[in-house]
């Protein structure tokens, strides 16, 4: 690591600790570095030159840029793994009746309370999906399940009453005849070609609007976005949002839009375990996010959000390890190994220009 590595690195690490600018008489005083105030000064002028550092304007110390961050990530952070995350995911994996969903969700909330920061999952793209099949289970004599599989292996439900005097059989009518016409249609397209159906189902099945309706319902809720969010209170807990409300609206409104969130978390073209998104200049938010493999041949997006003074070192080192073994724990699943997954090592990054 060269000297102008070692000051970007100890900036960072240091803005992370206090929020504080960082001047080099505090890299000084706390680092003991080998060189005088006057040399480090000279070389964080050349960082802000390079864009890896910003100036503010209440003091004449400096904080990371978006571009020093994303080069602390890929090439300058320690790759540790806490253990209590190690132990706490092994314990998720040994339930092996849990659900894909339940294990991502148990996972996502382990991120979120040992990073202090929310994190979401941001599932596959309903364009890329077609509806296989529709099936109603009775669970009464009054309600019943409507449940829908597509060609990616997502699964959607929901539960309805039915009117008195319906009875099951007319129920799976209106079900085969929907099979029939809507088997293989586009996710995003199912709501408008239900509509177009809506006068032939009514007058081939007599007295079952109400399982249309209930069926139309489940049918907008599974062509919407697919964003689940856990730990939403970290953000009130951070200083950065805590004490600027116009800035936590502006998060939450992000984490509330899943078209949004996909934008944020656009593919950056480049081929890290673990991608650094800071989706705008003055938001004081950054989003490390990992996709995972799940079975189906789905991929899923798991993020760690928070300000941009993040603890990168231990949000992408948990992150990583998290993805990673998720990753490992489904192929093994799908594969009938059942033998418990290992984790490769992550390879950093190394075309980023240097600082020189």
């Amino acid at each position: 690591m060269t000297r102008r590595e070692t000051i970007l690195k100890l900036i960072v690490e240091h803005f992370i600790k206090t929020a504080q600018p960082v001047g080099s008489q505090t890299l000084l005083d706390e680092y003991k570095l080998d060189c005088s105030s006057a040399t480090i000064r000279n070389e964080m002028n050349a960082l802000e030159k390079e864009g890896y550092l910003e100036k503010t304007h209440t003091s004449s110390g400096r904080v990371p840029s978006s571009d020093g961050y994303r080069y602390y990530v890929e090439h300058l952070r320690d790759d540790r793994v806490d253990n209590r995350v190690k132990y706490a995911l092994a314990s998720v994996l040994e339930k092996r009746t849990q659900s894909v969903e339940e294990v991502i969700e148990q996972s996502c909330k382990i991120l979120s309370s040992m990073t202090n920061l929310a994190s979401v999952v941001l599932g596959p793209k309903v364009s890329e999906e077609k509806l296989v099949s529709v099936q109603v289970i009775p669970l009464s004599a009054t309600t019943a399940t409507a449940v829908f599989v597509t060609d990616q292996g997502y699964v959607e439900n929901k539960t309805f009453v039915l009117e008195q005097g319906t009875s099951t059989e007319e129920v799976q009518k209106t079900v085969t005849l929907l099979n029939d016409r809507l088997k293989g249609t586009p996710i995003v397209d199912l709501v408008n070609k239900m509509e177009a159906m809506r006068p032939a189902v009514t007058d081939y099945v007599v007295g079952q609007d109400v399982v249309y309706q209930a069926l139309m319902e489940a049918f907008l809720r599974f062509a919407g976005e697919r964003l689940n969010l856990y730990g939403k209170d970290k953000l009130f807990e951070q200083p950065e949002f805590a004490e600027d409300a116009k800035k936590l609206r502006k998060v939450l409104g992000l984490l509330d839009d899943p078209k949004a969130l996909r934008e944020a978390l656009a593919d950056t073209g480049e081929s890290q375990p673990v991608e650094l998104h800071i989706p705008g200049e003055g938001d004081d938010l950054a989003i490390v996010s990992a996709k995972v493999n799940v079975p189906g041949g789905q991929t899923t997006s798991i993020s760690l959000v928070g300000p941009t003074r993040m603890d990168y070192d231990s949000a992408v080192s948990m992150l990583r390890y998290v993805a990673e073994t998720l990753g490992e724990y489904f192929n093994n699943l799908e594969g009938g190994n059942g033998e418990w997954p290992t984790t490769s090592n992550e390879t950093k990054g190394n075309d980023k220009k240097k600082p020189s």
